[in-house]
């Protein structure tokens, strides 16, 4: 199963004090909008989003359909077909994407541990 590209998704206190220390690790802003409060920074094949106000705590984010560029795959498995497959092997959701749409939609679940992952896909299949 690929779930697609992994990035951590921070939740920052304040977006400009993170965003120079990352800067300061290497990292380059590579996409979105710091007036919306969410970043996107790379270090070579190393991503990480900062998101000020958005949610409590730290995600691990996996997005289909995107390789690490955030270029459009031309072959990748659907969300909603994730989606199935991770619920037929007993995997319970804390969000689901509605399996009557295409295109971008995203579910969210939770490790043993507590730690949320988000499964966001930007593109239609």
């Amino acid at each position: 199963m690929d779930l697609g590209t992994f990035s951590i998704s921070l939740a920052v206190k304040d977006i400009e004090a993170s965003k120079l220390f990352y800067e300061k690790l290497g990292f380059k802003v590579f996409m979105g909008d710091q007036t919306q409060n969410w970043i996107i920074l790379k270090n070579g094949d190393h991503t990480i989003g900062l998101f000020q106000g958005m949610f409590e705590k730290n995600i691990m984010t996996f997005n289909p359909g995107w390789n690490k560029d955030a270029q459009q795959l031309k072959e990748f498995t659907d969300i909603r077909e994730l989606q199935r497959q991770l619920k037929n092997r007993g995997i319970n959701m804390i969000s689901e994407a509605d399996e009557s749409t295409v295109g971008p939609a995203s579910f969210m679940i939770v490790d043993p541990d507590g730690n949320t992952i988000l499964v966001d896909q930007h593109v239609t299949k």
